[in-house]
């Protein structure tokens, strides 16, 4: 079972945690499930940039990128070459670790 290692987030996750999820699971999912409440306006269909994370460790663990997600991305906020879209990032069984940027595009808070 992966671990995923989150970096400290101010409003998120302020000193940082380490959560275990299953394989085959997105990281936002693993997120939303251990109570790290990372925003995802489109309900995960990757149709939005607000669950950009940039994954410092595990990068090429994780499941492939596809078209759309590339294309979003290029509207994320902060984006880096080691961005993906939580959402649509699979883990396999190798831990990773990432970073939730201090900003997203949303001028306003989803209520999920």
């Amino acid at each position: 079972m992966p671990i995923i290692k989150i970096l400290p987030h101010s409003e998120y996750c302020p000193d940082g945690a380490s959560i275990k999820a299953d394989g085959g699971t997105s990281i936002c999912e693993a997120l939303l499930e251990n109570g790290i409440a990372i925003e995802h306006a489109c309900d995960m269909v990757c149709a939005c940039t607000t669950c950009h994370v940039i994954v410092r460790e595990g990068f090429n663990s994780l499941g492939e990128m596809d078209d759309s997600e590339e294309d979003l991305l290029d509207r994320a906020w902060g984006l880096e070459p080691n961005s993906r879209l939580s959402c649509q990032a699979i883990l396999s069984q190798t831990d990773v670790t990432i970073e939730i940027p201090k900003y997203s595009i949303n001028h306003a808070k989803e209520g999920h």
